[in-house]
Protein backbone atom coordinates (compact mmCIF):
# COMPACT_ATOMS: atom_id res chain seq x y z
CA UNK A 1 0.00 0.00 0.00
CA UNK A 2 1.30 3.45 -0.91
CA UNK A 3 0.71 6.25 1.61
CA UNK A 4 -1.70 9.00 0.60
CA UNK A 5 -0.47 11.65 3.00
CA UNK A 6 -1.11 14.44 0.52
CA UNK A 7 -4.31 13.21 -1.08
CA UNK A 8 -6.97 15.04 0.81
CA UNK A 9 -5.47 18.18 2.35
CA UNK A 10 -8.54 20.11 3.42
CA UNK A 11 -8.52 22.05 6.68
CA UNK A 12 -11.67 24.00 5.86
CA UNK A 13 -14.34 21.54 6.88
CA UNK A 14 -12.86 21.08 10.33
CA UNK A 15 -14.03 24.52 11.35
CA UNK A 16 -16.76 25.46 8.89
CA UNK A 17 -19.51 24.17 11.22
CA UNK A 18 -20.14 25.03 14.88
CA UNK A 19 -17.21 23.96 17.06
CA UNK A 20 -18.24 21.18 19.40
CA UNK A 21 -19.82 17.84 18.73
CA UNK A 22 -20.46 18.78 15.09
CA UNK A 23 -16.68 18.61 14.67
CA UNK A 24 -17.15 14.86 14.26
CA UNK A 25 -19.59 15.23 11.38
CA UNK A 26 -17.49 17.90 9.68
CA UNK A 27 -14.29 15.87 9.83
CA UNK A 28 -15.75 12.67 8.46
CA UNK A 29 -17.96 14.37 5.88
CA UNK A 30 -14.84 15.85 4.29
CA UNK A 31 -12.70 12.75 4.51
CA UNK A 32 -15.43 10.31 3.45
CA UNK A 33 -16.62 12.60 0.67
CA UNK A 34 -13.16 12.98 -0.82
CA UNK A 35 -12.33 9.28 -0.57
CA UNK A 36 -15.69 8.32 -1.98
CA UNK A 37 -15.58 10.62 -4.98
CA UNK A 38 -12.13 9.39 -5.97
CA UNK A 39 -13.40 5.82 -5.94
CA UNK A 40 -16.60 6.81 -7.77
CA UNK A 41 -14.75 8.62 -10.56
CA UNK A 42 -12.29 5.75 -10.86
CA UNK A 43 -15.15 3.29 -11.20
CA UNK A 44 -16.88 5.36 -13.87
CA UNK A 45 -13.63 5.62 -15.80
CA UNK A 46 -13.38 1.84 -15.70
CA UNK A 47 -16.95 1.44 -16.94
CA UNK A 48 -16.14 3.73 -19.85
CA UNK A 49 -12.96 1.86 -20.66
CA UNK A 50 -10.57 4.54 -19.40
CA UNK A 51 -9.07 2.75 -16.40
CA UNK A 52 -5.73 0.95 -16.96
CA UNK A 53 -5.88 -2.82 -16.58
CA UNK A 54 -3.35 -5.61 -16.10
CA UNK A 55 -3.47 -6.45 -19.81
CA UNK A 56 0.02 -6.17 -21.35
CA UNK A 57 -1.44 -4.18 -24.23
CA UNK A 58 -2.71 -1.44 -21.91
CA UNK A 59 -1.08 1.97 -22.37
CA UNK A 60 1.61 2.97 -19.91
CA UNK A 61 3.23 6.21 -18.81
CA UNK A 62 6.78 6.81 -17.63
CA UNK A 63 5.75 7.28 -13.99
CA UNK A 64 2.64 7.03 -11.85
CA UNK A 65 3.29 10.63 -10.82
CA UNK A 66 3.78 12.07 -14.34
CA UNK A 67 1.21 12.83 -17.02
CA UNK A 68 1.46 11.09 -20.38
CA UNK A 69 -0.26 14.13 -21.88
CA UNK A 70 2.25 16.86 -21.01
CA UNK A 71 4.90 15.31 -18.75
CA UNK A 72 3.97 17.51 -15.78
CA UNK A 73 3.60 15.93 -12.30
CA UNK A 74 0.14 14.38 -12.07
CA UNK A 75 -1.47 12.11 -9.45
CA UNK A 76 -4.34 10.79 -11.58
CA UNK A 77 -2.89 7.30 -12.04
CA UNK A 78 -1.88 7.20 -8.39
CA UNK A 79 -5.45 8.02 -7.36
CA UNK A 80 -6.79 5.33 -9.72
CA UNK A 81 -5.21 2.55 -7.69
CA UNK A 82 -7.53 0.48 -5.50
CA UNK A 83 -6.50 0.49 -1.84
CA UNK A 84 -7.72 -1.26 1.30
CA UNK A 85 -6.35 0.90 4.10
CA UNK A 86 -5.74 4.54 3.21
CA UNK A 87 -3.91 7.03 5.50
CA UNK A 88 -5.14 10.62 5.21
CA UNK A 89 -3.47 13.75 6.62
CA UNK A 90 -5.39 17.04 6.88
CA UNK A 91 -3.44 20.18 7.87
CA UNK A 92 -5.17 22.73 10.12
CA UNK A 93 -4.22 26.39 9.66
CA UNK A 94 -7.09 28.02 11.55
CA UNK A 95 -5.89 30.89 13.83
CA UNK A 96 -8.65 30.11 16.35
CA UNK A 97 -6.83 26.93 17.38
CA UNK A 98 -3.36 27.37 15.88
CA UNK A 99 -1.51 25.30 13.33
CA UNK A 100 -1.86 21.55 13.54
CA UNK A 101 -2.96 18.45 11.72
CA UNK A 102 -5.63 15.78 11.68
CA UNK A 103 -4.91 12.23 10.55
CA UNK A 104 -7.06 9.16 10.02
CA UNK A 105 -6.77 5.61 8.77
CA UNK A 106 -9.64 4.66 6.47
CA UNK A 107 -10.63 1.19 5.31
CA UNK A 108 -12.30 1.11 1.89
CA UNK A 109 -14.66 -1.79 1.31
CA UNK A 110 -15.61 -2.41 -2.34
CA UNK A 111 -19.29 -3.07 -2.80
CA UNK A 112 -20.68 -6.03 -4.73
CA UNK A 113 -22.60 -3.72 -7.08
CA UNK A 114 -19.57 -1.58 -8.01
CA UNK A 115 -19.69 -2.86 -11.60
CA UNK A 116 -22.95 -1.00 -12.14
CA UNK A 117 -22.46 2.37 -13.79
CA UNK A 118 -23.77 5.32 -11.88
CA UNK A 119 -22.90 7.36 -8.82
CA UNK A 120 -21.47 4.51 -6.75
CA UNK A 121 -19.09 5.23 -3.88
CA UNK A 122 -17.39 2.69 -1.61
CA UNK A 123 -18.24 1.90 1.98
CA UNK A 124 -15.66 3.47 4.29
CA UNK A 125 -14.78 2.93 7.95
CA UNK A 126 -12.25 5.28 9.54
CA UNK A 127 -10.68 6.37 12.81
CA UNK A 128 -8.27 9.18 13.58
CA UNK A 129 -7.35 12.19 15.67
CA UNK A 130 -6.23 15.81 15.59
CA UNK A 131 -3.89 18.10 17.50
CA UNK A 132 -3.06 21.81 17.22
CA UNK A 133 -0.55 24.28 18.63
CA UNK A 134 -2.87 25.73 21.30
CA UNK A 135 -3.48 22.35 22.94
CA UNK A 136 -6.64 21.40 21.07
CA UNK A 137 -6.90 17.65 20.47
CA UNK A 138 -9.47 15.00 19.65
CA UNK A 139 -10.17 11.43 18.59
CA UNK A 140 -12.82 10.41 16.06
CA UNK A 141 -14.31 7.30 14.46
CA UNK A 142 -16.98 6.82 11.83
CA UNK A 143 -18.53 4.78 9.05
CA UNK A 144 -20.35 5.60 5.81
CA UNK A 145 -22.40 3.06 3.83
CA UNK A 146 -24.34 3.03 0.57
CA UNK A 147 -27.47 1.01 -0.05
CA UNK A 148 -30.17 0.40 -2.67
CA UNK A 149 -27.94 1.00 -5.73
CA UNK A 150 -26.59 4.18 -4.13
CA UNK A 151 -30.01 5.70 -3.61
CA UNK A 152 -29.51 5.63 0.17
CA UNK A 153 -26.39 6.90 1.97
CA UNK A 154 -25.78 6.60 5.71
CA UNK A 155 -23.11 8.11 7.93
CA UNK A 156 -22.40 7.66 11.65
CA UNK A 157 -19.63 9.31 13.65
CA UNK A 158 -18.46 9.31 17.26
CA UNK A 159 -15.84 11.50 18.86
CA UNK A 160 -14.28 13.26 21.80
CA UNK A 161 -12.34 16.53 21.69
CA UNK A 162 -10.74 19.10 23.95
CA UNK A 163 -10.90 22.48 22.20
CA UNK A 164 -9.35 25.73 23.45
CA UNK A 165 -10.86 28.98 22.15
CA UNK A 166 -11.47 32.66 22.90
CA UNK A 167 -14.97 34.08 23.44
CA UNK A 168 -15.61 37.53 21.93
CA UNK A 169 -19.31 37.71 22.77
CA UNK A 170 -22.46 37.31 20.70
CA UNK A 171 -22.91 40.15 18.23
CA UNK A 172 -20.97 43.39 18.76
CA UNK A 173 -19.92 42.98 22.39
CA UNK A 174 -17.66 45.97 23.05
CA UNK A 175 -16.63 44.69 26.49
CA UNK A 176 -15.14 41.51 25.02
CA UNK A 177 -14.00 42.79 21.62
CA UNK A 178 -10.44 43.46 22.79
CA UNK A 179 -10.43 41.36 25.96
CA UNK A 180 -11.90 37.95 25.09
CA UNK A 181 -12.47 35.23 27.66
CA UNK A 182 -10.46 32.02 27.43
CA UNK A 183 -12.60 28.90 27.45
CA UNK A 184 -12.49 25.24 26.54
CA UNK A 185 -14.99 22.74 25.19
CA UNK A 186 -14.90 18.99 25.78
CA UNK A 187 -17.61 17.46 23.59
CA UNK A 188 -18.34 13.75 23.72
CA UNK A 189 -21.00 12.45 21.35
CA UNK A 190 -21.88 11.62 17.81
CA UNK A 191 -24.04 12.08 14.76
CA UNK A 192 -26.06 9.85 12.44
CA UNK A 193 -27.35 10.86 9.01
CA UNK A 194 -29.25 9.26 6.15
CA UNK A 195 -29.78 10.76 2.67
CA UNK A 196 -32.00 9.45 -0.11
CA UNK A 197 -31.69 10.32 -3.81
CA UNK A 198 -34.93 11.37 -5.49
CA UNK A 199 -35.10 9.19 -8.59
CA UNK A 200 -32.08 9.69 -10.85
CA UNK A 201 -32.09 13.43 -10.27
CA UNK A 202 -29.59 15.75 -8.60
CA UNK A 203 -31.90 16.12 -5.58
CA UNK A 204 -31.34 14.47 -2.20
CA UNK A 205 -33.43 14.53 0.96
CA UNK A 206 -32.13 13.47 4.34
CA UNK A 207 -32.40 13.43 8.11
CA UNK A 208 -29.67 13.70 10.72
CA UNK A 209 -29.57 13.17 14.49
CA UNK A 210 -26.98 14.66 16.87
CA UNK A 211 -26.39 13.88 20.55
CA UNK A 212 -23.53 15.14 22.70
CA UNK A 213 -22.50 16.14 26.19
CA UNK A 214 -20.13 19.11 26.26
CA UNK A 215 -18.18 20.33 29.28
CA UNK A 216 -17.73 24.10 29.04
CA UNK A 217 -15.06 25.77 31.17
CA UNK A 218 -14.15 29.47 31.35
CA UNK A 219 -10.92 30.68 32.91
CA UNK A 220 -11.26 33.49 35.45
CA UNK A 221 -10.49 36.85 33.76
CA UNK A 222 -7.17 38.45 34.57
CA UNK A 223 -7.34 41.15 37.23
CA UNK A 224 -10.02 39.30 39.24
CA UNK A 225 -8.09 37.57 42.05
CA UNK A 226 -10.08 35.04 44.01
CA UNK A 227 -12.74 34.63 41.31
CA UNK A 228 -13.05 30.90 40.57
CA UNK A 229 -13.29 29.61 37.00
CA UNK A 230 -16.73 28.71 35.65
CA UNK A 231 -17.52 25.16 34.55
CA UNK A 232 -20.69 23.31 33.56
CA UNK A 233 -21.99 20.49 31.38
CA UNK A 234 -24.31 21.02 28.43
CA UNK A 235 -26.40 18.31 26.77
CA UNK A 236 -27.52 18.74 23.16
CA UNK A 237 -29.81 16.45 21.18
CA UNK A 238 -31.70 17.16 17.98
CA UNK A 239 -32.80 16.17 14.50
CA UNK A 240 -31.97 17.99 11.26
CA UNK A 241 -34.01 17.39 8.09
CA UNK A 242 -32.28 18.57 4.93
CA UNK A 243 -32.75 18.95 1.19
CA UNK A 244 -29.91 19.51 -1.27
CA UNK A 245 -29.26 19.83 -4.98
CA UNK A 246 -25.90 19.13 -6.62
CA UNK A 247 -25.15 19.54 -10.34
CA UNK A 248 -21.44 20.39 -10.06
CA UNK A 249 -19.36 18.99 -12.89
CA UNK A 250 -16.56 18.12 -10.50
CA UNK A 251 -16.32 17.48 -6.78
CA UNK A 252 -12.83 18.83 -6.17
CA UNK A 253 -12.49 22.01 -8.28
CA UNK A 254 -15.78 22.66 -10.11
CA UNK A 255 -15.88 24.70 -13.30
CA UNK A 256 -19.67 24.71 -13.70
CA UNK A 257 -22.81 23.70 -11.86
CA UNK A 258 -24.74 24.45 -8.69
CA UNK A 259 -24.78 23.17 -5.13
CA UNK A 260 -27.59 24.22 -2.79
CA UNK A 261 -28.73 22.93 0.58
CA UNK A 262 -31.40 23.81 3.13
CA UNK A 263 -31.33 22.35 6.64
CA UNK A 264 -33.43 22.99 9.75
CA UNK A 265 -32.25 21.60 13.08
CA UNK A 266 -34.67 21.12 15.98
CA UNK A 267 -33.04 20.50 19.39
CA UNK A 268 -35.13 19.57 22.39
CA UNK A 269 -35.21 17.87 25.80
CA UNK A 270 -37.46 15.27 24.18
CA UNK A 271 -34.58 14.44 21.81
CA UNK A 272 -31.96 13.99 24.53
CA UNK A 273 -30.84 17.56 25.19
CA UNK A 274 -31.31 20.02 28.05
CA UNK A 275 -32.34 23.05 25.97
CA UNK A 276 -34.98 23.98 23.39
CA UNK A 277 -33.64 25.72 20.29
CA UNK A 278 -33.62 25.69 16.50
CA UNK A 279 -31.01 26.31 13.80
CA UNK A 280 -31.71 27.04 10.12
CA UNK A 281 -29.02 26.91 7.46
CA UNK A 282 -29.16 27.83 3.76
CA UNK A 283 -26.22 27.64 1.37
CA UNK A 284 -25.94 28.13 -2.39
CA UNK A 285 -22.87 27.89 -4.62
CA UNK A 286 -22.72 28.58 -8.34
CA UNK A 287 -19.79 28.01 -10.72
CA UNK A 288 -19.85 29.87 -14.05
CA UNK A 289 -17.30 29.21 -16.85
CA UNK A 290 -16.65 32.70 -18.25
CA UNK A 291 -13.96 31.39 -20.58
CA UNK A 292 -12.08 28.16 -21.18
CA UNK A 293 -9.47 29.31 -18.67
CA UNK A 294 -11.60 31.57 -16.45
CA UNK A 295 -14.10 30.37 -13.82
CA UNK A 296 -16.27 32.53 -11.57
CA UNK A 297 -17.50 31.09 -8.29
CA UNK A 298 -20.27 32.63 -6.18
CA UNK A 299 -21.36 31.51 -2.71
CA UNK A 300 -23.98 32.71 -0.23
CA UNK A 301 -24.83 31.47 3.27
CA UNK A 302 -27.58 32.25 5.75
CA UNK A 303 -27.47 30.77 9.27
CA UNK A 304 -30.18 31.56 11.80
CA UNK A 305 -30.63 30.44 15.42
CA UNK A 306 -33.61 30.73 17.72
CA UNK A 307 -34.35 29.80 21.32
CA UNK A 308 -32.00 28.85 24.14
CA UNK A 309 -28.98 28.09 21.94
CA UNK A 310 -25.69 27.24 23.71
CA UNK A 311 -23.25 30.05 22.94
CA UNK A 312 -20.81 27.67 21.24
CA UNK A 313 -23.49 26.63 18.74
CA UNK A 314 -24.38 30.17 17.71
CA UNK A 315 -23.61 30.89 14.02
CA UNK A 316 -20.40 32.72 13.17
CA UNK A 317 -19.02 34.56 10.15
CA UNK A 318 -16.57 32.29 8.38
CA UNK A 319 -14.93 32.87 5.03
CA UNK A 320 -11.32 33.34 3.96
CA UNK A 321 -9.70 36.11 5.98
CA UNK A 322 -12.02 35.83 9.00
CA UNK A 323 -11.07 33.83 12.08
CA UNK A 324 -13.47 31.01 12.99
CA UNK A 325 -15.71 31.45 16.06
CA UNK A 326 -14.58 35.06 16.59
CA UNK A 327 -17.55 36.91 15.09
CA UNK A 328 -20.65 35.17 16.39
CA UNK A 329 -24.24 36.30 16.40
CA UNK A 330 -27.73 34.95 16.76
CA UNK A 331 -27.89 35.19 12.98
CA UNK A 332 -25.28 35.36 10.23
CA UNK A 333 -25.40 36.12 6.52
CA UNK A 334 -22.35 36.08 4.26
CA UNK A 335 -21.27 35.92 0.63
CA UNK A 336 -18.02 35.29 -1.22
CA UNK A 337 -16.88 35.50 -4.84
CA UNK A 338 -13.84 33.86 -6.41
CA UNK A 339 -12.24 34.19 -9.84
CA UNK A 340 -9.78 31.51 -10.99
CA UNK A 341 -7.61 32.10 -14.07
CA UNK A 342 -5.67 29.12 -15.43
CA UNK A 343 -3.15 31.36 -17.13
CA UNK A 344 -0.53 28.83 -18.29
CA UNK A 345 -0.81 25.07 -18.68
CA UNK A 346 -1.55 23.68 -15.18
CA UNK A 347 -0.96 26.94 -13.28
CA UNK A 348 -3.75 29.20 -12.01
CA UNK A 349 -4.12 32.43 -10.09
CA UNK A 350 -7.05 33.01 -7.75
CA UNK A 351 -8.60 36.21 -6.42
CA UNK A 352 -11.44 36.33 -3.91
CA UNK A 353 -13.46 38.74 -1.79
CA UNK A 354 -16.17 38.20 0.78
CA UNK A 355 -18.45 40.03 3.16
CA UNK A 356 -20.58 38.99 6.09
CA UNK A 357 -22.67 40.20 9.00
CA UNK A 358 -23.39 38.75 12.44
CA UNK A 359 -26.24 40.28 14.40
CA UNK A 360 -28.78 39.74 17.18
CA UNK A 361 -32.56 40.12 17.20
CA UNK A 362 -33.72 38.92 13.79
CA UNK A 363 -36.09 41.84 13.10
CA UNK A 364 -34.16 44.62 14.85
CA UNK A 365 -30.66 43.97 13.50
CA UNK A 366 -29.03 44.79 16.86
CA UNK A 367 -25.35 44.57 17.86
CA UNK A 368 -24.26 43.86 14.30
CA UNK A 369 -20.69 43.24 13.13
CA UNK A 370 -19.99 43.86 9.45
CA UNK A 371 -16.88 42.24 7.99
CA UNK A 372 -15.05 42.32 4.65
CA UNK A 373 -12.04 40.24 3.64
CA UNK A 374 -10.24 39.20 0.48
CA UNK A 375 -7.02 37.87 -0.90
CA UNK A 376 -5.22 35.96 -3.59
CA UNK A 377 -3.83 32.50 -4.18
CA UNK A 378 -2.10 30.07 -6.48
CA UNK A 379 -3.19 26.65 -7.81
CA UNK A 380 -1.53 23.73 -9.59
CA UNK A 381 -3.63 21.17 -11.49
CA UNK A 382 -2.46 18.12 -9.55
CA UNK A 383 -4.75 15.46 -11.05
CA UNK A 384 -6.17 16.40 -14.46
CA UNK A 385 -8.39 13.33 -14.76
CA UNK A 386 -10.21 14.35 -11.58
CA UNK A 387 -10.11 18.12 -12.16
CA UNK A 388 -8.17 18.48 -8.91
CA UNK A 389 -6.22 21.68 -8.20
CA UNK A 390 -4.01 22.23 -5.15
CA UNK A 391 -2.34 25.35 -3.82
CA UNK A 392 -2.55 28.06 -1.20
CA UNK A 393 -4.38 31.29 -0.38
CA UNK A 394 -3.36 34.34 1.60
CA UNK A 395 -6.32 36.33 2.94
CA UNK A 396 -6.50 39.77 4.55
CA UNK A 397 -9.38 40.70 6.82
CA UNK A 398 -10.23 42.49 10.06
CA UNK A 399 -7.39 40.78 11.97
CA UNK A 400 -4.02 39.32 11.02
CA UNK A 401 -3.43 37.78 7.55
CA UNK A 402 -4.36 34.09 7.33
CA UNK A 403 -2.62 31.44 5.24
CA UNK A 404 -4.63 28.50 3.85
CA UNK A 405 -3.57 25.26 2.22
CA UNK A 406 -6.19 24.41 -0.40
CA UNK A 407 -6.76 20.91 -1.77
CA UNK A 408 -9.59 21.28 -4.23
CA UNK A 409 -12.13 24.06 -3.85
CA UNK A 410 -12.08 26.43 -0.89
CA UNK A 411 -15.78 25.60 -0.64
CA UNK A 412 -15.36 21.82 -0.59
CA UNK A 413 -18.69 20.09 0.04
CA UNK A 414 -19.09 16.28 -0.21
Amino acid sequence: MKPLALRFLSRRRLWSVPIGFLLVFAFFSTAFGALGVVARETHLAGVNGAEPTSDTTAPTVPSASDSAEDGWPDLSRFMDKPYGFVPVVIPITEPAVGYGAAALLAFIDKRQDERVAGFGRPNITAAGGLVTANGTSGVLAGDTRHWLDDRLQTLVGLGYASINLDFYGIGDDRALRNQPLDYSLEPLGGVARAKYRLGHSCWWTGLGYSLATTRVAFDAPSGTPGLPPFERDSQVGGVTPMLNYDSRDNFFTPASGTFAEAAAGVFSEALGGDAEFQRVGLIAMRYVPLHQKLTLGLRGDVNLSFGDVPFYLRPFVFFRGVQAMRYQGEHVIQAEAELRWQFWKRLSLVGFVGGGTAWNEFNRYENSRNLVAGGTGFRYELARKYGLHMGFDVAFGPDEPIFYVQFGSAWLRP
